[in-house]
């Protein structure tokens, strides 16, 4: 879908295109950028005190120490000791910001298996449920049979809310009462998916990190009895980001990494969080694809990850 496509939003207004929506997201996090950058060139030559500046500004607004190094280099070569203007800064990292991106950016599709079967994982409050649901409703309306299984057995908050977006999307959603075994909820999802002939299976799971432990064995058992199934299952596990956390991102990478085989990720929240920097430090230290990014509640507010538009947005650039 592009920015002129019209879009109407809950009460059928029209509704700003997706490219104005990421802009307004990333509003908090470009503008500590585009005001640092143009602070530093008002009719200043590049030498290595600015440079030295420009990369504190960029690892602040948590791009990480490799991106601004490799930025702030990329930068120094082309200008070093010529008179720039903030502008021309901001549009040089934005190019280079979008080639770090651009490998990674892989919108997820739920193909090549029948039933896909999609493990999102992610700690409490990341935007883990909501992120199941709007995805669940953007597949329904493609015209793919979705099926949705309540594995956060241990939140009956969760379980609740994820029946309200089956009901949104008109998905059927597997569930057992509070407290019932994650693993037995995800083998009789998988059954009732095989058998309706569904498209996709999407299994939501616990992320309570502060006991890793407990939560690491009902993961790895979640995966086990899927596997009794279906041995090349899960066909996906993604984890979901809350792009308010910053640098602590890279820490539930790894813990999560620790736990399953992570493919994938979603970064949410990022209308909230002046750190969506965070997205290009993580695809430059962790490689794995991010396959869309969050910036509001609405079923459309979740889109796949693209590359130039993100980085033309973090930089400020229309």
């Amino acid at each position: 879908m592009t920015d002129t496509d019209t879009e109407t939003d809950d009460t059928g207004a029209p509704k700003k295109g997706w490219f104005a929506r990421l802009r307004e997201g990333l509003s908090k996090s470009s503008k500590r950028l585009v005001e640092g950058i143009g602070g530093l060139f008002t009719k200043r030559k590049l030498d290595d005190a600015t440079l030295e500046e420009l990369e504190e500004l960029l690892i602040t607004a948590d791009l990480g120490v490799e991106t601004a190094m490799k930025l702030t280099a990329n930068l120094a070569r082309e200008k070093f000791d010529k008179e720039v203007t903030g502008d021309e800064v901001r549009a040089a990292f934005a190019q280079d910001i979008a080639e770090i991106l651009a490998p990674v950016a892989k919108p997820l599709e739920p193909v090549g298996h029948k039933p896909f079967v999609l493990l999102m994982v992610g700690v409490n409050g990341s935007g883990k449920t909501t992120t199941i649901g709007k995805l669940a409703h953007q597949w329904s309306r493609e015209g793919k049979s979705v099926m949705l299984a309540a594995g956060d057995t241990f939140r009956a908050a969760a379980i609740e809310q994820l029946k309200v977006w089956g009901e949104r999307a008109k998905v059927p959603v597997i569930e057992k009462p509070h407290g019932s075994d994650a693993a037995a909820l995800a083998f009789d999802a998988l059954a009732a998916a095989k058998a309706a002939g569904s498209d996709v299976l999407m299994i939501d799971t616990a992320g309570r990190l502060q006991n890793k432990t407990q939560l690491m064995d009902e993961l790895a058992k979640v995966v086990r009895v899927i596997k009794k199934q279906d041995p090349a299952a899960p066909h996906a596990t993604v984890l979901v980001l809350d792009g308010t956390v910053g640098q602590n991102a890279h820490a539930q990478v790894k813990a999560f990494k620790e736990m399953v085989d992570i493919t994938g990720l979603v970064v949410t929240k990022l209308d909230g969080s002046a750190r969506g920097g965070v997205v290009v430090a993580l695809a430059q230290s962790v490689g794995l694809p991010v396959h869309a990014v969050g910036v509001g509640e609405g079923a459309d507010d979740l889109r796949p990850f693209e590359a130039r538009a993100f980085a033309n947005s973090l930089m400020g650039i229309e």
